[in-house]
């Protein structure tokens, strides 16, 4: 038995020295030279927020930069909300983004509103210099303002017109209200304190959503953007701010000033847009994306070259879904596309499980022998569990930044405790009897474990990497929010767009993406399973 047990632990060893040195060095290239490599002095990143008329502006300033310029631009659009993309920026994740000076004002700086847009621009380019260095370029022409509105009929019963004749009736309505409105100061609880406003129930929604929640009657009072093009398809009724909450939201191009220092190209290329976008002009823009299904390079390239900024050669190539089109034929249409998202979406996931099994296996093996304190430091391990994969991710942004790195970082984090509970319970519970029988041939302890206790266990650590591979698979879609890549990106672009089919683009590679890691993991731990365990089942 115990020749026998050396010789299948002698092969494992070798297959699992080979397997780790491989690992290894695809690990130290891709996270050390990849990004060396990819690094350049040329390349600006250029961000967004995760709504549409911010992922439109983003495009702009990329579409302007490339044609007028020998820059080359990296996008990392729909980053997760206003705070993520400011802490990119500060830490040099980005190198701008399109920003409106009252989110600047009230929700970065935390002062209260200014009602002139000139006292506003002046106010937030005098602190944001003096505290960050961060510049705040020539508005683009509209100012975006935030306003609630209900459906015209709604309104017209309940006799409401401005926002002081909602606080009367808020009580008895249900709002669906933006995830970040919910927590901005010049979003739900700013409106608390100034009008005092108190809705029956408050519900968070896509943007996209909430329009027709509310044009179904699902929800009475949506947050809107004054420039939306869906207010000139629903026929709602926006209600007056009539205490003049709302600060105003001129539109501009908020950049490092390190980066305007390295190429101060830029800052006049982007001032080529300086009053170019009218209200009017925002708003059919914003239709064409929201409800016409409209590509966002394709209506950025446009609007440029209406301008005059651009030129044919610049066109960029876009897919949208036709009408008469089948899911199948769209879905291969994006063939190029969807294949290089799942390959980002892979290598994130794959980098942050083996990671996850570079530390969970090692460590286990060590609390083994430390059993005293072995349960106390798995649950602490654990509690890692019960964060929310977005807020790990926004935790990770002002150490990291923004793209691949904190993604594989968090990944990592969360893929840790099943494999670190399982491979402990797993050596563990190996078969006592096996073991003392080693002992009494006179097998040391290193070599009970490596021919006992392992092959033993060998079926519960693969049970923890193969969940913990589809939760990492899974949380990687997250990623897309913080300029990561991967299958996300389409899913979140379909949750803006109320795109069933980009959606589907994205979550059904994910889904066979998950379900082919998981049998390639089940391949191995067939393989990885002493006979006599296989036999006896």
């Amino acid at each position: 038995m115990r020749h026998w047990l050396l010789n299948r632990s002698d092969i494992r060893a070798s297959q699992a020295r080979w397997v780790t040195g491989s690992l290894c060095s695809a690990l130290v290239f891709f996270i050390w030279i990849g990004p060396i490599l990819a690094s350049s002095s040329t390349t600006i990143i250029v961000g967004s927020k995760n709504f549409l008329e911010n992922r439109l502006l983003a495009e702009m300033f990329a579409q302007l930069i490339e044609s007028q310029t020998a820059l080359t631009v990296e996008r990392r659009l729909g980053l997760a909300g206003t705070q993520i993309c400011f802490q990119a920026l500060l830490t040099g994740g980005i190198d701008l983004y399109p920003e409106y000076t009252g989110t600047g004002l009230m929700t970065i700086l935390g002062e209260p509103s200014l009602q002139d847009p000139v006292d506003t621009l002046n106010r937030v380019r005098a602190e944001f210099r003096k505290r960050w260095n961060l510049w705040w370029l020539t508005p683009l022409g509209f100012d975006n303002s935030y306003a609630l509105a209900l459906r015209r009929d709604r309104a017209h019963a309940l006799n409401i017109h401005t926002i002081t004749d909602l606080v009367r009736v808020a009580p008895q309505l249900k709002a669906g209200f933006g995830y970040e409105f919910i927590q901005r100061a010049d979003g739900l609880p700013g409106l608390k304190q100034w009008y005092g406003l108190q809705f029956r129930e408050v519900v968070g929604m896509q943007q996209s959503l909430k329009y027709q929640a509310t044009d179904n009657g699902d929800v009475d009072v949506l947050d809107a953007y004054t420039t939306d093009g869906r207010l000139a398809v629903y026929d709602f009724v926006v209600l007056e701010d009539d205490r003049h909450f709302f600060p105003p939201y001129d539109a501009t191009a908020l950049v490092r000033g390190e980066t305007l220092e390295q190429h101060p190209e830029l800052g006049k290329v982007l001032s080529l847009l300086t009053n170019a976008l009218s209200p009017q002009r925002m708003r059919e823009l914003n239709l064409r994306i929201q409800e016409q299904g409209e590509a966002i390079p394709h209506v950025a390239f446009e609007a440029l070259q209406d301008l005059h900024l651009v030129n044919e050669k610049h066109q960029p190539t876009t897919t949208t879904m036709k009408d008469t089109e089948s899911f199948f034929s769209y879905m291969w249409e994006r063939r190029a596309v969807l294949l290089f998202r799942t390959g980002e979406h892979l290598w994130l996931a794959g980098i942050g499980l083996l990671l996850g099994i570079t530390l969970a296996i090692p460590l286990a093996l060590l609390l083994e022998r430390w059993r005293k304190g072995a349960e106390t430091m798995i649950r602490i391990i654990g509690m890692s569990q019960t964060i929310p994969s977005i807020a790990l991710l926004a935790f990770m942004i002002p150490l990291f930044g923004v793209g691949a790195l904190p993604a594989i970082i968090a990944l990592w984090i969360y893929s840790l405790y099943p494999i670190l509970r399982n491979t402990f319970s797993g050596l563990r519970d190996a078969a006592p009897s096996v073991v003392e029988t080693g002992r009494a041939l006179g097998m040391t302890e290193w070599q009970i474990l490596l021919s006992v206790r392992l092959p033993l266990a060998a079926p519960t650590i693969m049970a923890g990497i193969r969940t913990s591979a589809i939760w990492t698979v899974g949380t990687a879609t997250l990623a897309a929010f913080i300029g990561a890549g991967g299958l996300g990106v389409p899913i979140v672009s379909g949750l803006q767009l109320a795109d069933v089919h980009l959606i589907l683009s994205g979550a059904l590679p994910a889904t066979i993406l998950a379900l082919t890691v998981d049998g390639l993991l089940g391949w191995i731990e067939h393989l990885v399973q002493p006979r006599g365990l296989e036999a006896s089942r």
